[in-house]
């Protein structure tokens, strides 16, 4: 299937085929089904603007600085990594933390 460009001139007019259509849709009965439910006031309240979701995540994943004691065989893989080799250990503890059969066999 090939792709399809097109540049759209948001600044442009409108057609008179485009306002035919957007006075057809305005008119036409929305039908609420299961993949499209009536909301509650309620439900509708818990939306949150997805820039706003980027923007929280962004601030809240700022990394923090710990102290960690490490046996010397586990430096020495560690470092074996070479360049980076922290990030490397970061990423590992996210993917051990994640892991809930993994945190409750260490646990023990």
């Amino acid at each position: 299937m090939a792709t399809i460009r097109k540049k759209i001139d948001v600044s442009a007019e409108l057609t008179s085929e485009q306002l035919n259509m957007l006075k057809e849709a305005e008119n036409t009965e929305y039908v609420f089904d299961k993949d499209n439910p009536i909301l509650s006031k309620e439900e509708l309240a818990r939306f949150r603007r997805v820039s706003d979701l980027i923007k929280e995540e962004r601030e809240n994943n700022q990394k923090q600085n710990v102290t960690l004691r490490l046996s010397p065989r586990a430096l020495r893989k560690a470092k074996s990594f070479g360049k980076g080799y922290t990030s490397i250990l970061a990423k590992i503890i996210e993917k051990a933390l994640d892991n809930p059969e993994l945190t409750e066999l260490l646990m023990k």
